[in-house]
Parts: C-alpha cells; structure tokens; sequence
C-alpha cells in the first residue's frame, strides 16, 4: 500500500508543464554573459558552469578592471575594487511582470536583495540574473556588469544619474549590512524610497528625523555616521525619475507578496493531497487488514 501512495504521488508530480516553444535564436538575444577579462580557461569553465550554459551558447562581452573602477570612483577605497577583474554575470531579460530573480556563487558581501535594489533604482525591473566568481569575493563589481549586459541587450544606455545611484545604493546597502544585517539594512532603505517624493522638499533635519522614526520602528539602532550616509544617499536618489524608481519598488515588493502566497498555497495543498492519499492508504488498510 506504501508503495501505491509513492507511486501516485510521483505520478502526480511529473504531470506535464507545457510552455510555448522560443527559438535558440530568438531567446539567445535576450541574454547576455558578462566575463572578467583576467579569468584564466579553468576559471571560465567553472563560471558557464555555475550558470548552467555552455560557452559560446549565448551573447559573450568582456569587463576590465578600468571600467569596473569607473563606476565606482569615490565610493570604494582601491583595496576593496582590487586591480583584476574576476566577477561574472548572466543575464536574461524577462516578460513585463515576471520581476526580479537573483542568485550568487562566490559573493560574500553583496546579497541578492541588495542587487535587486540597485537594478529597481537603475531601471531594471524584470530580469533573471546569475553573477558567480572564481573564489569568494565582495561583488561590488558584478553591478558593471549587469549595466553593461542590459545596455548591450536593449540597445539603450541607462542613466548615468542612475547608475552612479545604484552603485552608492549598493555600496551603502552593504556597509550597512555590516553592522545592521542584509534584511534589516534593505527594508531600511526601501522604507526610504518609497517616500522619496517628499524628502526633496524636506530639509536635511527633517529627512535625519525621517530615518530615525523608521530605524526605531525596525527595531534598528544607527550611528551618526551611518545616518549622514543615508541621508547622502537619499539626496542622490531624490534627483532621478522617482515616481519611475517608487513604481518599480513597489511593483516588485507586490510580486514577492505574490510569490509568497503562491508558495502558501501550494504548500497548502500538498498537504492537502498528502492527507487525501494517507486517508485512502488507512482505508485500504483497514479493508485488507493491513
């Protein structure tokens, strides 16, 4: 009888997903993979297969060290830029709606939220994205990255107001998470954006006050220091299109609401079904004298 549950339930598992055929052609264009230049060939290797693809299977670009300093001048120290590009990316662009999916290899400072908040600042708002390193590594840099292969996928040049923001968010973001946590310093800056449109009319007392009220209602304790960086960001993020930046954010905090309720329904209904079949096991059992 155990082995006729086990095999209706695998049989309820492998039911088929149909999903419209894309040509390799057609799909290849809206993917890119972003490799540091100063990867060696067993390097290489290990990155495609971190991301699942074979070398040569989609649209391949380079990123040096230069350009990575480029984004990143006067918010990094030298030590933490380093002086080789190793940090990969992978990205696909999906269908309006489908948000944002992030996941690392060898990242250690930057987490996927913090990413996914500086693609929301920067204008990206439905893509798959895989950045993965050699070794263990901060990440900072695979932000150039995912500018650069969604630049070379859309054809379009992404603001340079934006991408400077994105990068301070980011940055930011992390040195916060130092001594916050990634989630509470994520939900701290969130919580900020989306009352960005009125911190530009708002004196720097009264944004300082801003971020106290919200820190004490997260239950998070700031140092002066971290409040002045905050509050440095703010001004920056205040000077770009917020009503496009506010729409992004909470469209794709909508989606993770989303996801979860998904997640809760199926996980519902699996228990549901391992209940149905548990029930017809002891009923079966009780018929044959099991």
């Amino acid at each position: 009888m155990k082995r006729l549950i086990s095999i209706l339930l695998i049989a309820l598992m492998c039911l088929p997903l149909f999903a419209p055929t894309v040509l390799a052609d057609e799909e290849n264009s809206y993917e890119r993979v972003v490799m540091g230049v100063d990867l060696n060939s067993d390097q290489r290797a290990q990155i495609f297969a971190d991301f699942g693809i074979n070398e040569g299977s989609v649209t391949e670009l380079t990123m040096t060290n230069a350009e990575e300093r480029e984004n990143f001048e006067g918010l990094l120290p030298d030590e933490r830029l380093g002086y080789v590009s190793r940090s990969c990316v992978y990205i696909k662009l999906l269908d309006e709606g489908e948000g944002l999916r992030v996941s690392t290899n060898n990242i250690n400072w930057c987490t996927d939220e913090m990413y996914m908040n500086a693609m929301i600042t920067v204008g990206i708002s439905d893509a798959e994205v895989k950045i993965s390193a050699p070794y263990p590594m901060s990440g900072t840099a695979a932000l150039c990255g995912i500018y650069k292969a969604y630049e070379d996928i859309t054809g379009s040049q992404l603001d340079d107001d934006a991408k400077d923001a994105g990068a301070q968010e980011l940055i930011t973001t992390g040195e916060l998470a130092e001594w916050i946590g990634s989630e509470d310093a994520t939900r701290l800056i969130n919580e900020l954006k989306k009352i960005l449109s009125n911190i530009a009319s708002m004196t720097d007392e009264e944004v300082l006050a801003e971020i106290d009220a919200i820190a004490a209602r997260l239950n998070i304790q700031l140092t002066a220091d971290q409040k002045q960086q905050i509050l440095s960001l703010c001004r920056t993020l205040q000077n770009l299109d917020v009503d496009g930046l506010q729409g992004r954010l909470l469209g794709w905090l909508d989606t993770i609401e989303q996801l979860q309720d998904t997640s809760n329904a199926f996980a519902a209904f699996w228990n549901s079904v391992l209940e149905f079949f548990t029930k017809i096991g002891d009923f079966f059992k009780g018929i044959f004298g099991g």
